[in-house]
C-alpha cells in the first residue's frame, strides 16, 4: 500500500511539472490513464501531503518563499524555555507542558551542524551533539538568544 502511494505521489509530481492541470478531476483522469485509480478524498490527501497548491496555472508545489513564516528561534525560546541542563554532549531543555514540540521545530529549522539529533516529548527536549565542545557552543548560542 505504501509503495503504491509513493509511486502515485511521484506520478502526481511529474504530471504537474509537465503540464497545467487546473482541477483535481483533470489530475484524477491523467492518473487513471497511468493506471492509478484514486477517489477524490485520496487525491486531496496526496495534494496536501505533497504541499501542492492550486494556482491559476494549475497545481504547483508550495515554494519556500510561499511557505508560512516560522517564528524566530529567539522568540520561541523566550516563550517556552524554562530550563537548560547540560550533560556531557547532551542538552536537556525543559518547557511547560506542550511546549517541547514548537521549540523543537524551531531548533530543527535552524539546521545547526553541531546538533546531531533532537528528541522532543511533551515538556522535555533532548539535543545530542557530537562532543562536549559542540554542546557548549550550542548552549552558549541558546543563552545568547535568550538575552
Amino acid at each position: 500500500m505504501e509503495k503504491q502511494k509513493r509511486l502515485r505521489q511521484g506520478q502526481i509530481l511529474k504530471l504537474i511539472a509537465g503540464e497545467s492541470l487546473v482541477s483535481q478531476e483533470a489530475l484524477r483522469r491523467r492518473l487513471r490513464g497511468l493506471g492509478h485509480r484514486v477517489n477524490q478524498a485520496t487525491l486531496s490527501r496526496d495534494l496536501h501531503e505533497l504541499k501542492l497548491v492550486k494556482t491559476a496555472e494549475g497545481y504547483k508545489t508550495l515554494g519556500a518563499e510561499e511557505a508560512p513564516a516560522q517564528p524566530s528561534l529567539a522568540r520561541v525560546l523566550r516563550e517556552f524555555l524554562l530550563d537548560l541542563r547540560p550533560a556531557q554532549n547532551l542538552l536537556v531543555l525543559k518547557t511547560p507542558p506542550g511546549g517541547a514540540q514548537p521549540l523543537a521545530v524551531a531548533l530543527e529549522a535552524e539546521r545547526w551542524k553541531e546538533i546531531l539529533g533532537c528528541i522532543a516529548g511533551d515538556d522535555t527536549i533532548l539535543l545530542v551533539m557530537g562532543s562536549g565542545k559542540s554542546r557548549a557552543a550550542v548552549q552558549n548560542h541558546l543563552q545568547e538568544l535568550l538575552k
